[in-house]
């Protein structure tokens, strides 16, 4: 049970390494569409967030621009106050607003140097505040954002015990899971699924990904696959179009990494 829990704090991790890693985007010069998640997770490396902080942020952030026209609000300014909101949401005390004000600025303002406290800082710091007010009225005051993690580990221990020790531990399958399940958050689409079948279908692409056949199990039957007695409502089409889904953030965050 270790290994399955232990996943979480190394995705916080490999979150981290990942924005240190990746070259910098000058993100006010590019209008690629889907530029602004990779800024909420870039942020939200810096300041050191959990992975289910920096989900909650993005997810905030999906559902608030499923209500609204993107044109008509500074998508940045929203994504800062996701992270903020984010913060209260999940409790996570290491949030400061200090803190997501300076980050923020500078991820967006390359090279600069934090805010010192002046008439920017505070205005910066009025328009996030004011920012997380629109976000909450735009969602109906409804901030219970299900995450699909908790679902996610408790099918990974399911299968752990299932496939046996030593194959769950030969190939990395509970990392790859979890790290599909965070990246799946840098698209909207993600909003389209049950987060029982986003966790699902996370684990499935991670399963397919190093051959691991679940005993028992048979491919051409449905209702004998794995995940049928963890989620009776998932079915195949369900888990192709989600492994798609995934699939398709990293052919999109590739593009905007490579321009």
């Amino acid at each position: 049970m270790k290994n399955v829990l232990d996943v979480m704090s190394l995705q916080q991790h490999v979150e981290t390494s990942k924005a240190q890693n990746m070259k910098p985007i000058d993100y006010r010069k590019s209008t690629k569409p889907g530029l602004v998640p990779l800024y909420i997770f870039e942020c939200a490396a810096k300041l050191k967030m959990k992975p289910l902080t920096a989900a909650c942020a993005a997810i905030v952030y999906h559902r608030f621009f499923k209500e609204v026209k993107a044109s008509d609000y500074d998508e940045f300014l929203i994504a800062a106050s996701s992270l903020y909101l984010a913060g209260k949401i999940k409790d996570d005390d290491s949030v400061k607003i200090r803190d997501v004000i300076n980050v923020a600025y500078c991820t967006l303002n390359r090279d600069s140097a934090p805010l010192d406290l002046n008439d920017e800082y505070w205005a910066m710091r009025d328009a996030i505040v004011q920012a997380e007010l629109l976000i909450t009225r735009t969602l109906s005051f409804d901030l219970n954002i299900e995450l699909a993690h908790k679902y996610l580990l408790y099918y990974m221990k399911t299968l752990q015990d299932w496939v046996g020790t030593d194959v769950w531990n030969s190939v990395p399958i509970a990392k790859t899971a979890a790290s599909y399940l965070q990246d799946f958050h840098h698209s909207a689409n993600i909003l389209k699924y049950k987060p029982t079948h986003v966790a699902i279908g996370c684990l499935s692409l991670a399963l397919q990904t190093y051959g691991v056949q679940v005993p028992l199990t048979d491919e051409s039957d449905e209702a004998s696959m794995w995940y049928k007695p963890l989620v009776k409502d998932f079915t195949r089409e369900n888990q192709w179009e989600i492994i798609e889904d995934v699939i398709e953030v990293y052919k999109h965050e590739a593009s905007l990494i490579a321009n």
